[in-house]
């Protein structure tokens, strides 16, 4: 039987706390550090490692996180997840994201539906649909194919299949899997519309309309802005549109879309990307075939959140080390750093995935808690993020600890040879000078060029981002962040903290406002 327990009454936090501290730069100098970075080693899924040598943890430190993971009965709960018990609270609902790439335990039954077998029959619908798309036997009035794909959602309907999109289009270009362009319309700021529909040929463009509700705001409003410029250019949009909802949505059984594909509510929106939310569009700009290798990467990945043991399970073990590092070295944030133009929204998908996720300040009961929790998630690809904000990161006030993604070989393959080495080896070269110069420091008695080093990160290293390596790289932050949900025992799978806002809003617009709101409302001439 799993016991849901605060982080502070467990054993082995106390433990924890007391553990000696490491000192990184010290053990990261010299040949010490070459052996750390052979040790601190753990595979992951589709040929990616996870190497925590340039953390400030050591066996002792382990030792004490191999406890706590038990203690906090992690392997439990992760079974209890997939296995269909209700695990988001605060809504009473199972959480099932991963059903959508593969059965890790029991059958699962809600509703009275088989649920993954529910999920794969989406999946092989859409790829049915992607495949007529592509051959041309559904196209536009005119008999002519579609060209482009555009996407209107937002939250997790936009930015997980927006950065899944970015960081396989070259990919795909360069293995002749390149179907259709993709676009994606996510913000009710009229010009995020206006825009992309002024860069595509709409009579050409396919869109799929992402609301799980069918209610969301700022996604209807986008639809009925793009229904409209479809309207303009003498085009029937019922013919040009397609739904991603569920089935008891009023979108469902609309006659204004060509299909409609179905997600439910066990799969919350930031943890969608491997359902039809980002099904649909990966499918039609790559092919079916690459979205089931994304699909089979983040299989692979969950398998190994199943094991036990500490040191091989990698996403387990990030979570542990990050909890650490949150809750007994005080660091209040996590910088995601992909050394990897393709994944240039990754960070910010991974913003929503953690903030929303963990940042909570009570616990599953609704009791506060004592202890910080999620950390403030930010990021941009390197070496881009080099010259931005590393100078905060190298000798700012605050300790960050990094999270480098980075890969040995590049997407499309055309380099150059400057200066003795290639683009992707000055690329890589970075990845470790950044890694140790972090660690490691370096005195000079000028103060202002003095790095005290000492500040942490990890590394997840692949020979190059492909569909597979992609899933495996979003399932192991999905099951980090719920690994530390779990931990620090708050409901990781709802976000009412989003709601406060949309409910204001509403009123402001139909000017039910008083005070502040309607002073504010005034000042915007609302």
């Amino acid at each position: 039987m799993t016991n849901w327990k605060n982080l502070d009454t467990l054993d082995s936090y106390e433990e924890m706390k007391h553990a000696e501290r490491v000192n990184l730069a010290e053990v990261m100098s010299g040949e010490n550090g070459a052996k750390r970075v052979q040790a601190y080693s753990v595979p992951m899924a589709a040929g990616l490692t996870y190497n925590y040598a340039a953390k400030q943890v050591d066996e002792n430190v382990l030792s004490v996180l191999s406890k706590l993971a038990d203690e906090a009965q992690l392997t439990e709960k992760y079974k209890a997840l997939y296995n269909g018990e209700v695990i988001n609270t605060g809504e009473k609902r199972l959480v099932l994201h991963q059903l959508t790439r593969g059965q890790l335990g029991d059958n699962v039954v809600a509703d009275g539906v088989d649920k993954r077998a529910f999920y794969v029959e989406q999946q092989e619908k859409i790829a049915e649909f992607a495949k007529k798309i592509h051959t041309g036997e559904i196209a536009n009035a005119a008999g002519e194919k579609f060209t482009t794909v555009v996407q209107i959602g937002i939250g997790g309907s936009d930015l997980g299949p927006r950065a899944m999109y970015l960081a396989l289009e070259n990919w795909a270009k360069k293995h002749d899997t390149f179907k259709m362009e993709a676009k994606f319309i996510s913000n009710v700021d009229p010009d995020d519309a206006a825009a992309v529909l002024n860069s595509i040929d709409v009579a050409h463009s396919i869109f799929v309309l992402v609301s799980k509700s069918g209610t969301t705001l700022e996604t209807l409003t986008n639809e009925s802005f793009v229904k409209d410029a479809l309207k303009k250019a003498g085009l029937d949009a019922s013919r040009h549109m397609i739904a991603v909802t569920s089935e008891t949505s009023p979108l469902a059984k609309s006659e204004d879309y060509l299909a409609a594909f179905f997600m439910d509510d066990y799969i919350g929106g930031r943890f969608s990307s491997t359902s039809a939310v980002g099904g649909a569009v990966l499918s039609l700009a790559f092919g079916p075939d690459v979205f089931a290798q994304f699909l089979e990467g983040a299989a692979e990945e969950d398998r190994l959140s199943m094991k036990e043991d500490l040191l091989e399970n990698p996403a387990m073990l990030d979570a542990l080390i990050g909890v650490y590092e949150r809750n007994v070295l005080g660091y209040p944030a996590t910088a995601v750093l992909p050394y990897s133009q393709a994944l240039s929204r990754f960070p910010a998908h991974l913003q929503q995935l953690d903030m929303e996720s963990n940042g909570k300040s009570v616990n599953r009961f609704g009791e506060p808690v004592s202890y910080p929790t999620g950390p403030v998630i930010f990021g941009e690809p390197g070496t881009n993020g080099q010259h931005s904000f590393y100078q905060l990161l190298h000798q700012g006030t605050d300790i960050v600890p990094l999270q480098f993604v980075g890969f040995k070989n590049s997407q499309i393959g055309t380099d150059v040879v400057i200066e003795d080495s290639t683009s992707q080896q000055k690329l890589c070269a970075n990845v470790a000078a950044q890694i140790v110069a972090f660690a490691c420091g370096k005195a000079d008695e000028n103060k202002n060029k003095n790095f005290e080093g000492g500040r942490p990160s990890s590394m997840i290293i692949g020979e190059q981002l492909d569909p597979k390596a992609l899933g495996a790289l979003l399932a192991h932050f999905e099951s980090k962040i719920m690994f530390q949900g779990f931990v620090w025992n708050v409901n990781s799978f709802d976000q009412e903290g989003v709601q406060l806002g949309k409910v204001l809003a509403k009123r402001v617009l139909a000017h039910e406002t008083d005070g502040a709101l309607k002073a504010f409302s005034d000042l915007l001439n609302i």
